[in-house]
């Protein structure tokens, strides 16, 4: 019976999905975490303590590809780096350091959807699966050869929420059993080129991204609503000029297309109100505001005499709004 060589490992690592694969790894006698290496900028308490709890060293820099920080990491003599959720660029000194190579763990089905805010975007873009991806690091983002790859099915049941809750879950999986592949050299690299030449990047979100128009089509409404849905900032638009957090909205079977005016509410439905979209209405069944609605208001992406950014509604930079 031949057995598989122990495998060294430092951790560069942030998040419920580093917990689950941290219990994974540490679990299994044949894997030994020698460093664990956090975030500079907002560190994970829990992994922090986990490391202490084995007496595991942690690693805290502000750039892991400082000359010192290298020289740091190389004392411990790693076989192999494993990234989950850390938020700095691996450059080529760094990823040359250990024998067995650097390995991420992505919650993307690479080659589409590299990048940041995974989950979110793929809801935006109605997508029927999410991928969970183990590849090897290279300098590029998200961009080296595929080790592990998995899909899971989207429903209209899933949210932000839902996705995310069963990422924390299935990333830890796929990792350790990437892991083991690489450690019983059973493990057959397929380049991204070979699936898509191109592939697809998905930028960082942030302010002013929540923004709701409610010109779309119901379904765009309803795929934006889930996608940032809590723990995400939710949908956001105003009411005058009070804001108003949108956490669910539903589809209405059989709405009728017609014209009208986008974002205004035009009746009461099972559980909530109705909204008027570009084509059809939504029912907004779950929202936070300090004003309650009514029928005859008007959602807007903006408040009152606020300036629109073109980015943002295709308006003209700068036009007032009355």
């Amino acid at each position: 019976m031949c057995i598989a060589k122990k495998i060294r490992i430092g951790y560069f690592a942030d998040g419920p999905w580093a917990h689950n694969a941290f219990c994974r790894i540490v679990s299994d006698p044949s894997l030994e975490i020698l460093f664990v290496a956090v975030r500079y900028d907002v560190q994970d308490s829990i992994l922090i303590q986990y490391a202490k709890e084995y007496n595991i060293p942690v690693i805290i820099e502000k750039n892991i590809n400082d000359k010192l920080a290298i020289e740091q990491f190389a004392t411990f003599e790693t076989d192999l780096f494993v990234s989950m959720s850390f938020n700095q660029i691996f450059h080529k000194n760094i990823l040359g350091l250990p024998p067995l190579r650097t390995i991420n763990c992505h919650a993307g089905k690479l080659p589409f959807y590299r990048g940041r805010n995974i989950l979110n975007w793929l809801l935006i873009n109605d997508e029927k699966e999410f991928g969970i991806t183990v590849h090897y690091v290279d300098e590029g983002i998200d961009t080296g050869d595929i080790i592990l790859q998995r899909t899971y099915p989207v429903t209209d049941e899933d949210d932000y929420a839902t996705l995310l809750n069963k990422a924390y879950v299935e990333c830890a999986d796929v990792l350790y059993d990437a892991i083991k592949q690489i450690q019983t050299g059973q493990i057959k690299p397929i380049s991204q080129a070979e699936i898509d030449r191109v592939g697809l990047y998905c930028g960082i979100r942030g302010l002013g991204d929540e923004v709701l128009d409610w010109n779309r089509t119901s379904r765009e409404v309803f795929n934006f609503v889930r996608a940032i849905c809590k723990p995400g900032p939710m949908a956001t638009c105003f009411v005058e000029n009070t804001p108003v957090f949108i956490n669910k909205v539903r589809e209405v079977p059989g709405a009728h297309t017609y014209i009208n005016t986008p974002g205004q509410v035009i009746g009461k439905g099972e559980k909530g109100l109705y909204v008027k979209t570009r084509d059809t209405f939504v029912e907004v069944v779950e929202y936070t505001s300090e004003q309650k609605l009514r029928i005859g208001d008007k959602l807007r992406p903006y408040k009152i005499g606020a300036k629109v950014r073109d980015r943002d509604f295709g308006s003209g930079g700068g036009n007032q709004i009355l």
